[in-house]
């Protein structure tokens, strides 16, 4: 995307490009969100066609819904309120539908999804993640709020789990799916994620689910005029929950 920025905006070197949510290799972004800061006349030159332009440079996979110039104090990372993200499932026991075999896990065992919605009850609020986050070089907490987190069946066989916080650590969305799941196809009680979340550590029994049937589905920011605000207070350090 930088280089195809570059090209399209014909700068000299590749921009720096901020994202709202960084993902994994495999994960899907419908919503995805970024910011690059680039010379104001270059932006005015190329903005009537940047969009179309940028269809032409970028792969396949990848493509610009809207671009525009950012409002004053705006940060796609640090300015956004929460982040959505789905994660879908197929347990039926014939296997997931070939043409959604790139965004649809196959699970084996068949989940009922009203004992994995009363299990990630109990997961919400502002709570240290740490049972269902991978430590990360630079990471300072793993404090989160989850505004929500449920599973509806979609259609015969297949279920989404629909996971809003204000924001991710590393493998959060995965590992409570995967927590879910297990409690799901009856392996585990519906109180099980909650006591792996009283005990703040990372549990090797919790299973992180792969990673293509995940996508970040939107991302949510306040209005142009507490953009500024919503970046400082986000940039301060959680404290513990205690």
């Amino acid at each position: 995307m930088q280089q195809a920025l570059a090209r399209v905006l014909g700068l000299p070197a590749p921009p720096a490009l901020t994202v709202a949510g960084r993902t994994d290799a495999g994960v899907h972004a419908r919503g995805q969100v970024a910011h690059a800061d680039v010379p104001a006349e270059r932006w005015q030159e190329a903005a009537g066609a940047a969009r179309r332009r940028l269809a032409s440079v970028l792969p396949g996979d990848v493509r610009v819904r809207a671009i525009a110039a950012a409002p004053p104090g705006f940060d796609a990372r640090f300015s956004a309120l929460w982040r959505r993200y789905s994660y879908r499932v197929c347990d039926d026991p014939a296997g997931a539908d070939p043409l959604r075999r790139h965004d649809t896990l196959w699970y084996p065992r068949q989940v009922d999804v009203a004992r994995m919605n009363q299990a990630a009850a109990a997961c919400l609020g502002e709570h240290d993640f740490a049972a269902f986050c991978r430590r990360r070089d630079g990471a300072t907490t793993t404090v989160r709020e989850l505004l929500r987190l449920e599973w509806a069946r979609v259609a015969p066989g297949v279920a989404v789990a629909t996971v809003v916080a204000d924001a991710f650590c590393h493998n959060m969305v995965r590992s409570l799916v995967g927590a879910m799941l297990s409690v799901g196809d009856g392996r585990r009680p519906a109180g099980w994620p909650a006591e792996l979340l009283a005990a703040r550590a990372r549990d090797s029994a919790v299973m992180v689910v792969a990673s293509h049937g995940l996508c970040l589905e939107e991302v949510a920011y306040p209005p142009d005029a507490g953009l500024a605000a919503r970046a400082r207070a986000t940039r301060r350090l959680r404290p513990a929950v205690t």
